[in-house]
């Protein structure tokens, strides 16, 4: 049974404190406190280090939150009253359904996983967590674009995965995870443990999004070449190819294009991050609707 603690750094905001314990007979506990403490959440899950004697302690798999580099609420900052209201609305009608569970953010890098992320975890109260950050908090603070040099993607494929895992045992989380996490069968094993939404961007726009502030902290998109545009737009061309049929495993699809045409806007870049967070919540609501799914949320 792992007994090492897992260190992380995981943006947070309006959080509730949750701990899971489990004891040897397979029987879980859940204790929610809701907390407004702008510091530090603490969240738990115990584990039994033998089986064979209930007397000894579990040991803990702690996963601490901070505020630190995350202002005030992004969706009053980015949003007009109305569209606040629309978001607060939502999240209080899919929160009985989702009953703590995890939301899962897959999507191509530079698809905004992480901005969407954090306006999600703050009006749902939940907490907010980049995999790859927790990645590179396992291996030392080390940069993703270093881990790939120094030991490789499937170095960094293996940790992410151990991520995730930890992450499926957890709740009140919304999880902005890696571009190529999709590719694992595990990992979708995991994600399902709560809920995925994929986030479809149009390759034009994240081509033009990437090249713009460099591919440097991208491995799989980093050549140096003076025609970045291109280059990026081809590689993303590819790796969209190799992971289409993975993304579309995910519970509910947020395509920015569709939204665009219902919203009669110029492009993708006329979207805020309010905007894409509402269609993911109406998306998840769809889900548990069409899968007849209201049951799910039932702990």
């Amino acid at each position: 049974m792992e007994a090492k603690v897992l260190q992380s750094l995981l943006v947070c905001n309006l959080t509730e404190m949750e701990t899971i314990g489990r004891r040897p007979s397979g029987s879980i506990r859940f204790n929610h406190q809701r907390v407004w403490n702008q510091q530090r959440l603490q969240a738990s899950i115990c584990l039994p280090t033998n089986r064979a004697s209930n007397k000894q302690r579990p040991n803990a798999l702690d996963v601490s939150c901070s505020y630190k580099n995350f202002p005030a609420p992004i969706f009053e900052s980015q949003s007009s009253h109305d569209d606040h209201m629309i978001l607060k609305n939502k999240a209080q009608e899919i929160e009985p359904y989702l009953s703590g569970r995890c939301i899962y953010l897959v999507g191509m890098m530079g698809s905004g996983k992480t901005t969407v992320g954090k306006v999600l975890s703050q009006v749902l109260s939940y907490s907010f967590c980049d995999s790859d950050s927790l990645v590179e908090q396992e291996v030392n603070g080390t940069p993703v674009s270093d881990i790939f040099q120094l030991y490789g993607e499937g170095f960094f494929r293996d940790k992410e995965t151990q991520i995730l895992h930890k992450l499926s045992r957890m709740h009140l989380i919304v999880v902005s995870t890696g571009g190529g996490a999709v590719m694992r069968p595990i990992n979708w094993k995991y994600m399902h443990s709560g809920i995925s939404v994929w986030l479809d961007v149009p390759l034009e726009a994240l081509a033009k999004r990437i090249s713009a502030v460099g591919t440097k902290s991208r491995p799989l998109l980093h050549n140096g070449s003076e025609d970045a545009y291109r280059d990026v737009y081809k590689r993303l061309s590819t790796l969209m190819e190799e992971r289409s049929d993975a993304y579309a495993n995910a519970n509910a699809r947020v395509s920015l294009e569709n939204m665009v045409a219902k919203l009669s806007y110029m492009d993708v870049t006329s979207l805020s991050p309010v905007d894409i967070a509402i269609e993911v919540l109406g998306q998840i609501k769809n889900y548990f609707r069409d899968e007849g799914r209201a049951s799910f949320g039932t702990l």
